[in-house]
Formats: C-alpha cells, sequence, structure tokens
C-alpha cells in the first residue's frame, strides 16, 4: 500500500477477503434457518461459532483460484477497449503468483494473454 501499487493493493484485498470467505463456518442442511426470537439463544457470544483454520494448501489453492479467475477474465477482454482492464488483471494476477511456490508448473490459463 505504501507504494500505492494499485494492482498489488487490488489483489491483495480481494484475495484476504477470499480467503475470509473460506474460513466462514458451513452451514449444515439440520440446523434451522429460522426461527422463533423466543428460541433463540441468549447471552453474549451464544450464538458465536470457531471459524474454519485453513491448512497451507487450502490458502494456496484459493490464492491459484484467484490468479486464475483474473487470467481468465483478462483472456476474454479481447478487444482494443478494454486492453487497459485485461493489463491491470494480469498485474493482479502476477502479483498472486508471486505467493504461489516457484517450483509448481504453471497452469494452462497462466499462457493466455
Amino acid at each position: 500500500m505504501r507504494s500505492r501499487d494499485k494492482a498489488a493493493v487490488s489483489a491483495l484485498r480481494s484475495t484476504l477477503a477470499a480467503l475470509d470467505n473460506a474460513e466462514a463456518v458451513p452451514l449444515d442442511g439440520d440446523s434451522p434457518r429460522a426461527g422463533a426470537l423466543e428460541a433463540s439463544p441468549a447471552g453474549a457470544g451464544a450464538t458465536e461459532a470457531a471459524r474454519r483454520e485453513l491448512d497451507e494448501r487450502e490458502v494456496l489453492n484459493v490464492v491459484r483460484a484467484e490468479a486464475d479467475e483474473r487470467l481468465e477474465a483478462a483472456a476474454r477482454l479481447a478487444t482494443p477497449a478494454h486492453a487497459a482492464r485485461a493489463e491491470r488483471l494480469r498485474a493482479e494476477a502476477q502479483v498472486l503468483l508471486r505467493f504461489l511456490n516457484t517450483s509448481e508448473e504453471p497452469h494452462p490459463t497462466a499462457d493466455r494473454g
């Protein structure tokens, strides 16, 4: 953020949000979705649930998915009118790809562009 790299800031913020979403507690089919207010748990923290903890593989999968999503979107923006947006998406993807293990093979979407 201090270097004012807009592509890096945008990529990292959205990836942090994606990681936050991935840590959300999954809803099970058995729990009621709505009920009477009188039947609700009471007291501070009564409705709190521990968030999931992602292991390193899951975190890398989220980062990889975010990078792949940007590369795929950039590939779809083929017209000259969208060249700047496509370049920004590629720059954001490159920021995210730096966080992945460098020994990994590039994904097919990384070759597009």
